[in-house]
């Protein structure tokens, strides 16, 4: 079990925050398949929250049945940054994170996200000012570096330390590279053996052996999972069973209707939920993500190109699901 300051995280498993992905939806799917200890909100603009845009603060509810929730604020002006963690800590978030390695574009330009690390000295009155401003426990999470440089993240690790900083995550690529190429785990040892305070891994976990092996490898305190858990949402569960039962585990890998039940019911919730434009944009992400884990999953991801309704995906699915069944049963 890992320790937040007083906020138990067991079993050491993070949700990563993902724009458009991590909403209340999806973060309910994932804690209600268990295994998972902390889940995080998809990051929020604090100049945003600020103004009390209605959109970003429609994104900040929800349930008791998520805590442990982690919500993360990203921005570059520290008052801005603290009152924005006042804001969340208000809300009753159990935990706020600070994000320093987004790579995406939007985010790089507002000299936010993995920005801040070419600007350290900007990162570090951040981090002091948000940690002065929150008595819930302050996480950072960043990447090796922005550019070629693979150090700023051991200057940026102990800059948390020493502000007071509950735990740190890193991802270890850098922000120019986004997603392409390999983590580089070793980063990660590096940054464990830098600090006295926990570390969270994340990077290219996709199945239950490689968090098991991260963990191994690079002696960090907890993995954090973003892109493995939308392809495969029980992934959280799978490893707890690993962590709790060794090698073999105990957990029953999903089945057919398994995943025909998890599917079906989150794209309902997301059409009553959303407007049709919003439910249809979340329908064909979600698709491509979920057939990864469905026979003839190619065959689905073609289909869904020509579909114009939220109604049709869940026809399509389900003819989908019921001929691979049949075929199956044959």
């Amino acid at each position: 079990m890992l320790k937040l300051d007083d906020v138990a995280v067991d079993p050491p498993l993070f949700l990563a925050p993902m724009a458009g992905v991590t909403d209340r939806d999806f973060r309910l799917i994932v804690r209600r398949i268990g295994g998972v200890g902390v889940v995080t909100m998809e990051f929020i603009s604090s100049k945003g929250l600020m103004r009390g845009e209605r959109r970003i603060r429609r994104l900040l509810h929800f349930s008791d049945e998520e805590r442990p929730i982690s919500i993360q604020i990203y921005g570059s002006d520290p008052d801005t940054m603290a009152e924005a963690a006042r804001e969340v800590e208000e809300r009753g978030a159990d935990v706020c994170d600070v994000n320093m390695g987004c790579p995406a574009n939007k985010i790089l330009k507002g000299c936010s996200g993995a920005r801040l690390m070419d600007d350290l000295a900007l990162a570090e009155r951040i981090i002091a000012t948000v940690k002065k401003a929150i008595r819930i426990p302050l996480t950072v999470k960043f990447r090796l570096g922005f550019g070629d440089d693979r150090h700023a993240c051991l200057e940026l690790g102990r800059i948390c330390e020493a502000h007071g900083v509950a735990a740190v995550a890193l991802h270890p690529r850098t922000a120019r590279q986004k997603f392409r190429g390999r983590a580089e785990w070793r980063r990660i040892a590096e940054l464990k053996e830098a600090l006295s305070i926990p570390v969270i891994g994340n990077g290219d976990v996709a199945t239950d052996d490689d968090a098991v092996r991260m963990l191994r490898e690079t002696g960090c305190d907890a993995v954090m999972i973003g892109r493995g858990a939308t392809r495969n949402p029980w992934i959280f569960r799978q490893i707890a069973a690993r962590l709790a039962d060794g090698e073999a585990g105990v957990f029953r890998k999903p089945d057919l209707d398994d995943r025909r039940e998890l599917i079906l019911h989150h794209f309902r919730t997301v059409i009553a939920r959303e407007d049709r434009g919003h439910a249809l944009h979340k329908l064909r992400t979600f698709t491509g993500w979920y057939s990864h884990g469905l026979p003839r999953g190619l065959e689905l991801r073609r289909r869904i190109q020509q579909l114009s309704t939220p109604e049709s995906f869940l026809e399509a699915i389900e003819e989908h699901i019921d001929a691979v069944a049949l075929r199956e049963a044959a």
